[in-house]
């Protein structure tokens, strides 16, 4: 149950981080582009990279430090940053092939779910 609340916090802490970040860039360059959403997926896929290695290898921190970190701040903040690491994960073990694939389902079938519920939901509307 502690690790759940470590998770929840942190997620918490990463959702109120993302809001904040999308209404800074909408008040700094319109609305025109989702600048947001391009920032949190840029600055969290860095900050993942940075604390995997800084947490876990530098420093072996606890399990608990990285649920709350890296599970909870982090996918609070941007789900994409645990897909770009699981993808350099795939890479470095060599599995060069399948972090490929891995990406291209990801992006693919992603937005054919988003198409999916928009058109099961027009449908029922």
């Amino acid at each position: 149950m502690s690790q759940l609340l470590l998770v929840g916090a942190g997620g918490a802490i990463g959702s109120m981080a993302r809001y904040l970040v999308g209404l800074w860039t909408v008040q700094r360059w319109g609305p025109a582009l989702p600048w947001g959403t391009l920032m949190v997926n840029v600055t969290g896929s860095f900050l993942i990279g940075l604390l995997a290695e800084l947490i876990m290898r530098k420093f072996g921190a606890s399990p608990e430090m990285r649920l709350f970190l890296i599970t909870g701040v982090l996918g609070g903040y941007t789900t994409f940053s645990a897909f770009s690491l699981d993808a350099i994960m795939l890479l470095e073990r060599g599995d060069a092939a399948l972090a490929l694939g891995y990406i291209a389902a990801s992006i693919v079938l992603s937005i054919l779910a988003v198409f999916a519920g928009l058109a099961l939901m027009r449908a029922m509307v």
